[in-house]
């Protein structure tokens, strides 16, 4: 389940008291119900969330909100979150969708967004879904998935996206259709009645109309200018000097605005905004330790910034979590660095990782401890305590850090140089992984072997046993250009974090590699040698490592060694509690049994895997579903004594090459054979076929029904 700071991302904000009614909007809104996508783009400042909390406080049917950050930008999260977000409306949808995105080897993108629209179109009542801030995250696999959604979007769900520029989604196909409702900057600008009624109705200045008339103009009917414009009026105490003085437009007038604001408040309201801009949310208790105040202040003191309309947004119902205004939060950090050097605010920094890190969220406690530039903090928040936090989602983060830091501040930490190459890792990024560790291995030359430090040199190798796994999958070539091979594919995608990618390019284990040999036993000693030095309870580093350790153990042929990790894999992953890892061992084991000529047994491991899975689209759970119908096959074949020994998992494989038409050197090429070995099984398959040449042996297969596919040429 999500975290309370990420819950504040599903609360639609409330409805403003006094808002100032823009009719000529809602009755446009009104009409929405025809398209898919209503779009409101314009740039910060305009309105665009307030309007639409105003429109969904009215429109009679039921919303989700997402509000949207940076980090959504990474498909997985941003999927992950909108489901969640259909969650608060509709109890359960997408929920195995969301389980089938934590798995190791996830399906195609829009083979779960298929699954999702599918359930969203079950839905009894028609919903809204509001994306609001949509420019925050976008990246092209979030603006792919979008388009995917909104092409195949039925009427039980209307998009409604916010954002201060325009999404690179099939925008003018749906005008086109009459399928989008537009709001632009035009649209969006308050006009000299709307201003009025604001200065005069909402805020009380009785303002004759040339005044408000001069600040629409000056603020094009900006609705931030126009708010603040007000609020520096109302220190005026009515000598017109704000008028007399403002000019511009609303691009260059905002810090003198936020200037303007901040003069008329008293000194230490003007301290508490300033010092708590360093901050994305804010609670109470969290102004209250980066304030470093004796009594608690920060709750009221939110609750009277929200009732003074001083730019403060709450996220939750209870009043507990607020966020600044995105362009006023900016103008207040750029007003504390000018008024606090560096070591002040690094001190505020320093006290917002203490207080992320004492509530559990540890990436936001990291971030600060960056930003306090407190390195030994920071260093020990990465390495999460025996998780490191770029396994944990905050991969780039870690990245943008450790490049920062001199060589001598890495040297004296050699758990960074173990994080920078891991975490490279995971970015996709496999060329430049090596002299990392190498260097860690440098900066542990002579270090006590204890619990820490040997964690660290089971990471590294860990990683190493990665490394090796993608030159055991790569084509014939030496090891950097399949790295760099890999490395290509993987930066094909804007994912952040590549963990999936790299799973999906390790290749699925076969036996008898033999053009693989020095890639696999590298995989084996790296992987055994990880197992052999991780923590204990460092599990889902060794659940990875049994499991690569399984696959090269598989393709050796070592079929006992590649058992023995699997189940590995699958104790750690059960008390994990990740099925899907549990899932793909499971198939593993049905492959070595149904290649012993244990059909019973194979066909049981099967049939956990797809139980396991249930109705999860997950590709591996093809490999478990074409294995039983071999055995069906084989069993079926055995009981009518048409075949005297069934054919194992890879005479199949090289039967089917054999009716393709396929040579015996083009086979061992294709399945990485030597050519004595592709020989040694024609034999075997001709025996149990009772066939003397290629001919009688693939007529006796069509017989017997054996080939996935018909003969053809090659």
């Amino acid at each position: 389940m999500y975290t309370p700071i990420m819950a504040t991302k599903f609360y639609i904000p409330p409805r403003r008291p006094n808002a100032v009614p823009r009719i000529r909007l809602m009755e446009k809104l009104q009409h929405v119900w025809q398209s898919k996508l209503t779009l409101i783009s314009a740039p910060a400042g305009y309105g665009k969330t307030t309007l639409v909390c105003e429109w969904l406080a009215d429109c009679g049917r039921p919303a989700a909100w997402l509000s949207l950050e940076e980090e959504d930008n990474e498909i997985s999260r941003f999927l992950t979150c909108f489901i969640y977000s259909l969650q608060t409306v509709e109890e359960g949808v997408g929920a195995g969708v969301l389980a089938v995105l934590q798995s190791p080897e996830p399906p195609p993108i829009e083979t779960l967004l298929a699954i999702l629209l599918q359930e969203i179109a079950a839905i009894p009542s028609p919903l809204i879904l509001v994306l609001d801030d949509y420019h925050a995250a976008r990246s092209k696999p979030v603006d792919d998935a979008v388009s995917f959604l909104l092409n195949h979007l039925s009427a039980q769900m209307h998009l409604v996206m916010t954002t201060r520029e325009d999404p690179q989604v099939p925008l003018a196909r749906l005008r086109a259709r009459g399928q989008l409702t537009e709001l632009r900057a035009a649209d969006m600008r308050f006009t000299l009645s709307e201003a009025e009624s604001f200065l005069n109705r909402t805020m009380e200045l009785n303002l004759p109309l040339d005044q408000i008339a001069s600040l629409e103009m000056h603020t094009e009917g900006w609705a931030a200018g126009l708010q603040l414009a007000a609020l520096s009026i109302e220190g005026d105490r009515g000598n017109g000097r704000f008028i007399r003085t403002i000019t511009g437009s609303h691009h260059f007038v905002l810090d003198y605005l936020v200037e303007e604001v901040l003069h008329r408040l008293p000194d230490d309201v003007q301290s508490f905004l300033m010092r708590t801009s360093i901050l994305d949310r804010l609670c109470g208790s969290l102004c209250d330790d980066v304030l470093f105040t004796p009594e608690p202040t920060g709750v009221p003191s939110l609750i009277d910034l929200e009732r003074s309309n001083l730019f403060v947004v709450p996220l939750d119902n209870e009043r507990r979590w607020y966020r600044y205004h995105h362009l006023f939060a900016e103008s207040l950090r750029r007003r504390l660095q000018e008024r606090l050097d560096g070591s002040n605010i690094a001190e505020l920094h320093k006290r917002a990782s203490e207080w992320y890190e004492r509530h559990g969220f540890e990436i936001d406690a990291f971030r600060h401890a960056v930003e306090a530039e407190d390195i030994a903090r920071a260093a020990r928040l990465l390495e999460g305590g025996g998780l490191p936090l770029h396994l944990r989602g905050a991969a780039s983060l870690t990245l943008q850090w450790l490049k920062s830091l001199p060589v001598a501040e890495l040297d004296a930490r050699p758990s960074l140089w173990v994080m920078y190459g891991s975490a490279l890792l995971i970015a996709g990024k496999p060329t430049n992984v090596e002299p990392k560790l190498r260097a860690a291995e440098a900066a542990l030359q002579g270090a006590s072997q204890d619990v820490r430090n040997k964690d660290l040199i089971g990471l590294i190798s860990a990683t190493r046993a990665a490394l090796a796994s993608l030159m055991m999958a790569g084509k014939p070539d030496d090891g950097h250009r399949k790295l760099q091979a890999a490395e290509a594919t993987m930066q094909v995608t804007e994912l952040e974090d590549k963990t999936n990618e790299l799973v999906e390019l390790i290749a699925p284990a076969r036996e008898g590699g033999v053009d693989r040999r020095n890639e696999i036993e590298a995989v084996i000693f790296q992987s055994r040698r990880a197992l052999e030095y991780l923590h204990p309870d460092n599990l889902p580093v060794r659940a990875a490592a049994a499991w690569m350790l399984g696959v090269a153990c598989h393709r050796s042929g070592d079929r006992a060694g590649a058992r023995k990790a699997y189940h590995e894999a699958i104790a750690y992953s059960h008390t994990l509690g990740h099925e899907l890892m549990v899932v793909t061992s499971l198939i593993g084991l049905g492959q070595i049994q149904e290649a012993e000529n244990d059909p019973e047994q194979s066909a049981e491991y099967y049939e956990e895997a797809l139980r396991l899975a249930g109705d999860l689209p997950l590709p591996a759970l093809r490999e478990a579903q074409l294995g039983l119908e071999r055995i069906r096959i084989v069993q079926n074949r055995r009981t009518n004594g048409n075949l005297i020994e069934p054919l194992s998992q890879r005479e199949l494989e090289v039967l089917e090459l054999i009716a393709d038409g396929y040579s015996n050197r083009e086979i061992g090429n294709k399945l990485f054979l030597a050519l004595d070995t592709v020989k040694g099984h024609n034999r075997r398959i001709f025996e149990k076929l009772q066939a003397s040449r290629r001919t009688e042996a693939i007529k006796r297969a069509i017989e017997l029904n054996l080939l996935k596919n018909s003969p053809k040429g090659h």
